[in-house]
């Protein structure tokens, strides 16, 4: 028989003015894997916040095997055996990996001094980091961890109390290829010793992956479950948006143009053995795939002028231009959307209006003084016509969705003249209806005439939104796809320095 470890039924959530939750149901049973997907706002993480008992619920109740509870504590949701691994980490870089797990409960020795005691609690937690094939000890200062070592910490944590539910929230979002199937190799390990796990994410494949069952949120209710053998990308989206997979991809209006941006003989300092040849024409998407550590972002930096270039040219339109640095860049009109928005693209402290006029500031200038009511105009009207979903445009970007920020970096460069345009993994950590958007803009921002040149490690985004696709293999461009050549099979060869047998390639 079937055992239900954790059920949630008709929970809400009413704050004045807003509906977060309605009626929203979910159950989980031993050794279960539920997908939770769903658009950012659709109420996961409030969802989760009432199972971890930050938030009461205004109505419903949570069932932990035959105990009800119409609200939970933080303490009673730990003491049930619910733990969480966040998006953001929560670990002390000075401490150890033993430190950080027992973290708030630490062993103590005997004896009237009572202090802490460190070689019970990393004798404790070794078998944990053994059980999760850790490449660490407890010992280890969590400084010197990587952000996929960091979260085998969180989830031997999360073991240390006994676990029976964690719940993973995008635990992906900065991982690489290899670390992503470790971590969905541990989930396996978790569901086969009867833990089970919530995960959260906006990356359908993992969720296929690993879930046995798909639980779809929509502007707080529950819109649908999806069982192992109806999970597909179509459904899970359909689901998500209302809408299907194709209505995702803009196609382009019009062919590519003369022109654009042609990269030859560039070597860059990540790779200064290597030379890097590529053109992209004005008006089309140039997808840029390989595998982590091939060169892509190093290209990016390099055009933008963030990093130097060692040898080769940049030519727009025909004509070489010198990039020295991001202002020479940006003279030139070669803008970068980079791949860490929150380190690289915003001042989060800043408000939207301050973030969107920050690189053309002297545009705004009077006598040395910033125009505010220029400065407002413009960051009114690209607020408008990017459909950055903020009350106002006075408030921080830190508190604006994965997707919003991603439209205030963008609004940042629109306000000006792009002729070039780099964007390095430009949906990572978005959900789906904000893809559809940054797509749509990207679409529209070639149809205008600019070379758009997209880096990205989702396989199914390089090949529905891109006109080529590039790839790069250990520094060099080791071929160009043309769109009725691109495939996850043609694209994953070029990855791996291998050619392509089945279709002709076409090098740059």
């Amino acid at each position: 028989m079937v055992e239900t470890l954790l059920e949630l039924a008709g929970i809400g959530v009413s704050y004045p003015g807003v509906r977060a939750l309605d009626n929203v149901s979910l159950r989980l049973q031993r050794g279960e894997v539920v997908g939770l997907i769903g658009e950012n706002g659709a109420g996961k993480s409030t969802l989760m916040r009432v199972l971890g008992g930050v938030i009461a619920p205004s109505e419903g109740v949570i069932r932990v095997g035959e105990t009800t509870h119409p609200r939970m504590t933080v303490r009673e949701a730990t003491q049930a055996g619910i733990a969480f691994v966040h998006q953001e980490l929560n670990l002390f870089e000075n401490l150890d990996v033993a430190a950080n797990v027992f973290i708030g409960r630490e062993k103590l020795t005997g004896g009237g001094l009572r202090l802490v005691d460190n070689a019970q609690m990393r004798a404790s937690v070794a078998p944990l980091l053994a059980r999760l094939g850790a490449d660490f000890s407890p010992d280890t200062l969590v400084d010197n961890l990587s952000i996929a070592q960091r979260q085998m910490v969180e989830i031997a944590k999360a073991l240390s109390i006994d676990a029976r539910v964690i719940i993973m929230d995008e635990p992906t979002s900065s991982l690489t290829i290899s670390e992503t199937e470790r971590l969905l190799e541990v989930i396996a390990d978790l569901k086969a010793h009867g833990i089970s796990v919530i995960y959260i994410s906006h990356r359908l494949g993992e969720i296929m992956t690993c879930a046995d069952r798909v639980v779809v949120l929509r502007d707080g209710r529950t819109v649908g479950e999806l069982a192992r053998n109806e999970l597909s990308h179509a459904a899970m989206i359909r689901l998500m948006i209302g809408r299907d997979l194709k209505a995702l991809y803009t196609p382009p209006k019009r062919a590519p143009q003369p022109g654009g941006c042609s990269i030859v003989d560039l070597v860059t300092t990540a790779f200064p053995d290597r030379q890097i040849n590529l053109s992209v024409r004005r008006g089309e998407i140039f997808g840029l795939a390989g595998l982590v550590g091939a060169g892509r972002t190093s290209l990016a930096r390099a055009a933008f002028g963030i990093d130097p270039v060692l040898g080769g040219e940049i030519r727009i339109d025909n004509e070489k231009v010198a990039v020295a640095s991001p202002r020479d860049a940006i003279r030139q009109g070669i803008y970068l959307v980079p791949e860490d928005r929150k380190k690289s693209g915003l001042v989060l402290e800043m408000p939207i209006r301050e973030n969107v006029t920050l690189a053309s500031l002297a545009n705004y200038a009077r006598m040395w003084l910033v125009d505010g009511a220029a400065e407002r105009k413009a960051a009114k009207e690209q607020s408008k016509s990017l459909s950055i979903r903020a009350p106002s445009i006075d408030i921080e970007a830190v508190t604006l969705s994965g997707g919003n920020q991603q439209k205030v970096v963008l609004g940042k460069w629109l306000s000006m003249q792009p002729r070039v345009m780099f964007f390095d993994e430009p949906t990572r950590g978005i959900d789906v209806g904000a893809k559809s958007e940054i797509y749509a803009l990207m679409r529209d921002l070639a149809d205008r005439g600019v070379a758009i040149v997209m880096i990205s490690s989702d396989m199914e985004e390089v090949i529905g939104v891109s006109d080529r696709v590039g790839v790069m293999h250990e520094g060099t461009v080791s071929g160009v796809l043309e769109r009725d050549q691109l495939s996850e099979y043609n694209v994953l060869r070029l990855a791996m320095g291998q050619a392509v047998q089945t279709t002709e390639v076409v090098t740059s």
